[in-house]
């Protein structure tokens, strides 16, 4: 079953993708969150206002994210979380969980009912519906969480509701390769109430009250006027808080960065590390000389500057480039340059580029060339003939001709009485001929005379054909299979005689083994051919006698019977007995 989209969706999908300055209009702002929880890696986002699923869907992608997945009950706890600080109302949210056009069966598509999520899987340990339809859902659909349908106060259930209609709201999902805990403050009251700490996350949610957050969050600490990210260094395993500003900040906060000790002396900042080790480049961490080998502090290669104790630089392989950190490696689009490297189309890949042409064109040595032949690729058995340019058909050799049903592919095939049988030029004794022709003399395929092996039998005759037979059946009787049957007798018994032509039909192209014909049937057939024939004769005889008594010239009527080679064959009929019959 196939379900269309109705013209205000397309009219809503084509103006997400769009966007109002595609239109003319000043671009929307982004939508704020109400509410966000991250745990670990994984960050959650509650938005409000009116909103269809593909608004909402689309507004999470362009936040790096998607409609938010609750696989688990860890899940569910997130969204209750979010409802409860954000004053705990009554809401109807779209989560990403969708089913496609066509129905479903709902005893055979397992907790989701047929519904995949936004990520393309329907994985999940999970599933919380308010009900149970009574017949099959047919899509689009999409699904919401609402408190509305729960058993348990405050619990939410999914419900399915067609993908245009506007909930109150939507949950985004975000994920991230790592995140850093909340920022530390010295304990001691004066400098705890000192300090204030408000956060920024990539996706838009600021506040100062955050489980973790994601790598390339911001702090901002007052009053040092501090700004901080949280980043992710090369060959850590764990992110952490820093800045691009080499050495501490306030030891209150995070303890200034220090990874050993932060030490103010005078008014001035610094970070002191164990005996045995030195501070590093940023001024802030500590290492023993060559606790870091150059493999751990570059992706791909390091190479030590030897008059500068401790320095290194990090290179790349070929295809490319240093990122902005100057230790990762990340991959340069060769299909950008100018001019491009490729002569029509470039494809780019993970360290570099492969050159493809356009519906036509054929890549000859590196360069892209139209093709005039459309033999070029076709899978011929033996020859390509072209007709056009654009077509084309397949050919065979002497003896052979196009298979019916794989026209690309060639059988053997014979017209005449006899032609050349195939033979392997390694194997002179192994020869083949096709089918109705027997091998003869070694290398010669003869035709089998189906006629005189009583293929016909109850036909007026038989014809031989090259390859195959047909059997011409009498004026009495019908065609069946490859016999001739008895049709009319009573006409046989009453009349004496027809006129009109015998009826023809073809046999099989095969050799195939007829079926016995019965003595009575045949007998019936050879005595009602004897007595037409005794007619015929009956009648030239008297015409010649009435012409004879007129006086006319003396004439001698020869009856003959011309047929080609391998026509209809007449049994003789001893002519001395045709005046006992008048």
């Amino acid at each position: 079953m196939t379900v269309e989209c109705p013209n205000s969706m397309m009219q809503v999908l084509l103006f997400s993708v769009l966007g109002p300055a595609a239109l003319g209009l000043p671009a929307l702002p982004e939508p704020q969150p109400h509410g966000s929880q991250c745990i670990q890696q994984d960050c959650y986002s509650l938005f409000r206002g009116p909103t269809p699923f593909p608004t909402a869907s689309l507004a999470c992608e362009r936040l790096q994210g998607h409609l938010m997945t609750v696989r688990s009950s860890v899940a569910a706890d997130v969204i209750s979380l979010l409802l409860s600080g954000d004053g705990g109302h009554s809401s109807r949210l779209w989560i990403g969980l969708k089913l496609p056009s066509g129905c479903s069966n709902l005893g055979q598509l397992g907790p989701l009912r047929g519904f995949q999520w936004v990520t393309g899987d329907n994985q999940t340990s999970y599933s919380r519906w308010a009900r149970l339809p009574p017949e099959p859902l047919c899509g689009p659909l999409c699904v919401l969480v609402s408190a509305s349908g729960s058993p348990e106060p405050g619990e939410q259930v999914w419900e399915e509701e067609q993908c245009l209609v506007k909930a109150d709201g939507f949950l985004c999902e975000f994920h991230f390769p790592a995140s850093c805990r909340p920022l530390t403050v010295e304990h001691g009251a004066t400098a705890a109430a000192s300090v204030s700490i408000s956060y920024s996350t990539p996706f838009g949610a600021r506040g100062t009250d955050f489980q973790a957050l994601p790598v390339g969050s911001s702090a901002a600490v007052s009053p040092f006027g501090v700004e901080l990210v949280c980043e992710l260094r090369a060959g850590d395993a764990e992110a952490r808080w820093g800045r691009e500003v080499q050495g501490p900040w306030d030891c209150s906060v995070e303890n200034g960065g220090c990874q050993h000790v932060c030490n103010r002396n005078a008014g001035v900042l610094r970070c002191l590390c164990p005996a045995d080790t030195a501070t590093q480049e940023d001024r802030r961490s500590c290492a023993a000389p060559g606790e870091h080998s150059c493999d751990k502090l570059c992706e791909h290669f390091c190479f030590r500057n030897p008059e500068v104790p401790g320095s290194y630089s990090c290179m790349c392989e070929t295809g490319y480039k240093l990122a902005s950190d100057q230790h990762q490696c990340e991959d340069v689009d060769d299909c950008m340059q100018v001019p491009s490297p490729c002569q029509q189309v470039c494809v780019n890949n993970q360290g570099g580029f492969e050159c493809h042409c356009h519906p036509g064109y054929y890549m000859v040595d590196g360069e892209c060339v139209e093709s005039v032949d459309p033999c070029i690729g076709t899978n011929c058995e033996y020859q390509c003939q072209p007709l056009s340019k654009t077509d084309y058909r397949c050919v065979c050799a002497e003896g052979f001709a196009p298979n019916p049903q794989a026209p690309h592919r060639c059988q053997m095939f014979c017209n005449q009485s006899s032609c050349t049988a195939d033979c392997d030029p390694n194997k002179p004794d192994s020869c083949q001929c096709p089918e109705g022709y027997i091998l003869d003399e070694g290398f010669m395929c003869t035709d089998i005379d189906e006629c005189d092996n009583g293929n016909c039998p109850g036909a007026f005759s038989c014809r031989n054909l090259p390859g195959s037979y047909e059997c011409i059946c009498g004026p009495d009787s019908s065609q069946a299979g490859t016999d001739c049957d008895l049709t009319n007798m009573s006409n046989a018994s009453g009349d004496e005689g027809g006129s009109g032509d015998h009826p023809i039909s073809a046999t099989p192209g095969t050799t195939s083994n007829p079926s016995p014909a019965g003595s009575g049937h045949s007998g019936v057939l050879t005595g009602i051919s004897i007595l037409s024939l005794s007619l015929v004769v009956a009648l030239l005889a008297l015409l010649c006698h009435l012409r004879k008594k007129q006086g006319s010239m003396q004439a001698e009527l020869e009856y003959k019977c011309e047929v080609p080679d391998k026509e209809v064959v007449l049994q003789h009929v001893n002519t001395e007995q045709a005046p006992q019959k008048l």
